[in-house]
């Protein structure tokens, strides 16, 4: 009761704190948007995504039939189903920028936690990469965009792509900004861990892989969860902002439409995606948490 009591009197005091607010604040757009306001925005979001999911399964439905019929006609006939091409819902927005950050962050995992753990375990290549490290990790991402797309541009040339150049734009941007926390409190873990351990591992004449997978990795999981859920925050909040400043699709893209657009409803759907990029935000949090628990030998770290 009193774990769930507090967070609901909380929520109640924000909602009451909000709607006072809204009702105080007028804007070029109109009104801030009240509580109440902000989930019929949410509410009409869904409805445009059930009645473009409509709209999608009637194009592709239609041409199940036609090509029905031209086969009946022609059995050799070749026929294909294009894809729907109508504008992304909010919802498809979500998923594109889940994905992307999913694919991002990842990819500073694979790069940072091997290159950590060599650093945790040698002085000299800890003394080697550190100036790199202290020099690229304040690189804030507005810095890191522009040369990115660029390098994506001159680089990434297919007649036949495999991914957008938008997406790929988007995951190196957030690959860069999210690979230091890793990286750094992935080495330290390493470092941290027990001499005697060391000792232990020495005694036994271990090698090398079955050190770093049987001594080194379980001392040094809570160090690396600690970056991995701090880099997953950045990766999230910095994805949002390249979305947002490159035109990328993605929630980043779908605020800046709405306020592009300027309407009356404008600044209640920012709200909602606001909303939505906080949840999405505090559920990777968990998500990390949850991993943290079922890997690590002491689950009271997480």
């Amino acid at each position: 009761m009193h774990r769930l009591g507090l967070p609901m009197i909380g929520l109640a005091v924000f909602l009451m704190l909000w709607q006072w607010a809204a009702e105080s604040i007028e804007t070029s757009l109109g009104a801030f948007p009240g509580p109440a306001e902000v989930w019929q925005q949410a509410d009409g979001l869904w409805d445009e995504h059930q009645a473009s999911r409509e709209r999608a399964s009637k194009f592709i439905a239609m041409q199940e039939a036609r090509n029905e019929r031209i086969l009946e006609q022609n059995p050799e006939a070749e026929v294909r189903i294009r894809s729907y091409n109508g504008a992304p819902t909010f919802i498809d927005q979500i998923g594109t920028s889940l994905v992307t950050v999913m694919s991002g962050f990842l990819l500073g995992a694979v790069i940072a936690i091997p290159l950590g753990i060599f650093m945790g375990m040698s002085r000299a290549m800890q003394d080697a990469l550190n100036p790199l490290i202290q020099l690229f990790k304040p690189v804030s991402p507005l810095a890191w965009l522009p040369l990115v797309t660029l390098v994506v541009s001159a680089v990434y040339v297919s007649d036949d792509p495999l991914f957008e150049k938008s997406f790929l734009i988007s995951l190196f941007t957030v690959t860069l900004c999210s690979l230091w926390p890793i990286l750094i409190n992935t080495a330290a873990g390493v470092a941290s861990v027990s001499e005697d351990l060391h000792n232990v591992s020495r005694v036994l004449s271990l090698p090398t892989w079955t050190h770093i997978r049987r001594i080194v990795l379980p001392s040094a999981i809570p160090h690396m969860f600690i970056g991995l859920r701090i880099s997953l925050g950045i990766a999230w909040m910095v994805l949002i902002a390249a979305e947002m400043l490159a035109q990328n699709p993605g929630l980043g893209k779908f605020v800046w439409d709405e306020f592009q657009n300027g309407s009356s409803a404008s600044l209640g759907r920012i709200m909602v995606a606001v909303l939505t990029i906080g949840l999405i935000g505090f559920l990777l949090d968990r998500l990390m948490v949850l991993l943290q628990q079922k890997v690590s030998w002491d689950s009271k770290s997480a």
